[in-house]
């Protein structure tokens, strides 16, 4: 039987979800983890492929299991594997529904903290920058849903069969003191590194170092930027992912911290 399972990970230790041979990442210690407890091999398949240091607060995985277990699986698996990854819910599914294929939408967040903050290391991306023009940057990014082929912002473009996404949504929003920022976007797929190219892009126009018109032209023209400066991995985090069959409201926020904050002081630019 083909089964769904709900998870979050804080992906600061991991070189990503894909399983890879010398590093350690998500896939890997989940296969293991399940392995054990169900005494046959299990492998598994995600929803996607954060990069490294990347985080999810909402992520699923399919896995094929023959035999039905008679024991609390969801309980034995949160006791053995690490602190960093959860899991929250085990669904049978009918038929042969695909945890990465079958999803129509996901979101992203993006987090930045513009003042030096130890609590927020590893859950937040730092940039000591002061003064950056938000009025430009949320220009910028009102443009992203009104345009649908991402070719100039995907590091590896051509091993795509195609490069169009269609963006439901995208916003930026600040703290009370403005010296934190939260872009938020929401589509049907993602490129390779597209959201932190999408993010290093912003910060460029907050700097006044790119124009609105020259990024909007890299969307027009379909031509990558001369130099692509990816955002820091560590203030990415998968934060919903929806199926026409399966929408579950995400189980926790992205930290205490950051879930305090949430829907108290974030205001849009």
């Amino acid at each position: 039987m083909r089964y769904f399972v709900h998870i979050s990970y804080h992906g600061l230790r991991y070189a990503g979800w894909q399983k890879q041979p010398g590093v350690l990442n998500i896939q890997g210690v989940l296969e293991k983890a399940l392995s054990q407890v169900l005494k046959t091999p299990v492998f598994i398949n995600g929803c996607g492929r954060t990069d490294a240091q990347v985080h999810a607060s909402q992520f699923f995985f399919h896995m094929d299991i023959e035999k039905e277990w008679d024991f609390d699986l969801l309980f034995r698996l949160n006791k053995l594997l690490p602190e960093s990854i959860a899991v929250y819910d085990i669904i049978g599914m009918e038929g042969l529904p695909h945890a990465r294929f079958d999803a129509v939408l996901r979101s992203y967040d993006y987090f930045i903290h513009t003042y030096k903050n130890p609590f927020l290391n590893g859950l937040s991306s730092f940039y000591l920058l002061k003064d950056l023009d938000l009025d430009k940057m949320k220009q910028a990014v009102a443009l992203l849903p009104a345009y649908n082929d991402y070719r100039a912002f995907c590091t590896s473009p051509d091993k795509y069969e195609h490069t169009l996404c269609y963006i439901k949504s995208a916003r930026l929003l600040v703290d009370g003191n403005a010296d934190r920022i939260r872009f938020q976007i929401t589509s049907n797929r993602f490129l390779g590194k597209m959201i932190r190219i999408i993010m290093g892009q912003l910060l460029k126009i907050g700097r006044g170092i790119l124009s609105v018109d020259e990024f909007e032209g890299h969307l027009i023209t379909k031509q990558t930027p001369a130099l692509i400066t990816p955002a820091h991995p560590q203030g990415l985090y998968l934060s919903k992912v929806v199926y026409p069959y399966l929408n579950l409201p995400p189980r926790n926020g992205f930290s205490a911290i950051m879930q305090n904050q949430d829907d108290q002081l974030w205001k849009t630019v």
